[in-house]
């Protein structure tokens, strides 16, 4: 276990705008009354980067204009695994609070893809409808195989990952391995068609979404010992991530000596349940940074930006010793307050290139700090009279013009950029 540094202060931000980007409210939008817990720009491939996609209840909806038989060709209406429609009224699913004592609710998986145009407009392009009534995703991300085809991954309650094919509408894969729900999926940058997901059963799983095959285990001795709430690909060392969860700890683990197992899941012919899946046991760094759950990380460089329920994000830096795996020193640089703060699942996004991280609350307002700079400087705090329900994930666009949030109340809101005069 890292040991916290000791040394000097940590900066800590100040909470009074300097006002370098002005926002405004351009758009909002009622998915329903389900909640919903993840909204993600496609970062993947620069023709889709003003798409994205939410999720909540069991569906999956992609917004990107009206122009879908352009962007994705081919596209068809699924009568896979996923049907096209309206979800079912709403059915509470149980992801206590420990902060309120309050429960996330959920209907059905549904996924739905947008696209931003200009305006403030949000087309809504597909939407998705697990058949199975009990899902509701948590979290969705992009990916795309080795041709480039735009994937939608999709995972939640059942512990089951949907990896949609956008352009045919159809179910490309369905994973299963995971015991429990699955509450973050993220999408390796430097090779989208490899995928990792975090999972309430402790453990976090390396996926091929090319192949269906299941990598690496990331879980054991030296793995969490409560619900893996998050996890990040490192962006530029593609053997490292980070995860953390409500074992209060954040690891980071190398897959470096397990890299051919990643190349080998490529050009697998046999079914992907004879691949010999490798367990990783013991991660290079742990660290304490936090008392309490942490359910939001993500590297900033080799720095990691991380959260808990303590009303701010912390930057720290780890310092591994290089003899000695999982110790070393984590030097905690600085913080980012978020007032109001305080409940878990609540997740922070950055844009393109790290300027900028923007993070919604549980009161409706949003607050966007620049990442680039010692002290941190808060560059806008968004809010509105309507704007009153729980935040639980943002999206920053390509260049951070767009910031999208969606909530408790089933909204999403849309804030752009005020052009400079």
């Amino acid at each position: 276990m890292a040991k916290v540094s000791l040394g000097s202060e940590p900066v800590v931000g100040s909470l009074t705008p300097l006002k370098k980007r002005e926002y405004k409210v351009t758009n909002r939008l009622q998915e329903g009354k389900r909640p919903l817990y993840a909204v993600v720009f496609n970062f993947i491939d620069s023709r889709y980067f003003n798409v994205f996609a939410t999720v909540g209840g069991n569906r999956v909806r992609l917004s990107l204009l009206s122009f879908i038989f352009q962007l994705f060709p081919g596209s068809i209406r699924s009568k896979a695994r996923f049907s096209w429609g309206h979800a079912h009224g709403p059915k509470a699913q149980d992801l206590p609070d420990p902060c309120e004592g309050a429960a996330l609710h959920g209907s059905h998986g549904l996924v739905t893809v947008y696209q931003c145009l200009e305006g403030g407009v949000i087309a809504v392009l597909q939407s998705y409808i697990d058949e199975d009534k009990d899902e509701s995703f948590y979290t969705v991300s992009w990916a795309c195989n080795i041709d480039g085809t735009p994937f939608v991954v999709a995972g939640g309650i059942n512990g089951i990952i949907r990896v949609i094919d956008a352009g045919s509408e159809k179910i490309h894969k369905s994973f299963v391995g995971h015991g429990d729900s699955i509450n973050e999926i993220r999408t390796q940058p430097l090779k989208p068609s490899l995928i990792v997901s975090a999972s309430k059963d402790e453990s976090v799983r390396l996926w091929n979404v090319e192949t269906g095959i299941c990598i690496l285990i990331f879980a054991g001795a030296g793995g969490h010992r409560n619900e893996v709430l998050s996890v990040d690909f490192h962006p530029s060392d593609k053997f490292r991530i980070a995860s953390c969860g409500m074992d209060n700890t954040v690891k980071i683990w190398s897959m470096k000596e397990f890299w051919t197992y990643v190349e080998k899941s490529f050009t697998w012919t046999d079914l992907p349940s004879k691949f010999p899946t490798k367990y990783v046991q013991f991660p290079v760094f742990i660290a304490s940074v936090h008392s309490n759950y942490v359910d939001c990380n993500r590297w900033l460089g080799d720095f990691v930006l991380s959260k808990s329920v303590d009303n701010e994000i912390v930057l720290w830096e780890p310092k591994m010793k290089e003899q000695s795996p999982g110790e070393g020193i984590a030097d905690v640089l600085q913080k980012y307050p978020v007032p109001e703060c305080d409940i878990w699942f609540i997740k922070f996004s950055c844009d393109f290139h790290y300027n900028a991280a923007a993070i919604g609350n549980r009161e409706g307002k949003i607050y966007v700090w620049e990442l680039q700079s010692s002290p941190p400087v808060l560059i806008a705090r968004l809010s509105h009279a309507q704007s009153k329900s729980p935040i639980r994930q943002t999206a920053m666009s390509f260049d951070g013009s767009t910031i999208l949030s969606c909530c408790e109340d089933g909204t999403i809101w849309r804030w752009d950029a005020i052009a400079s005069s």
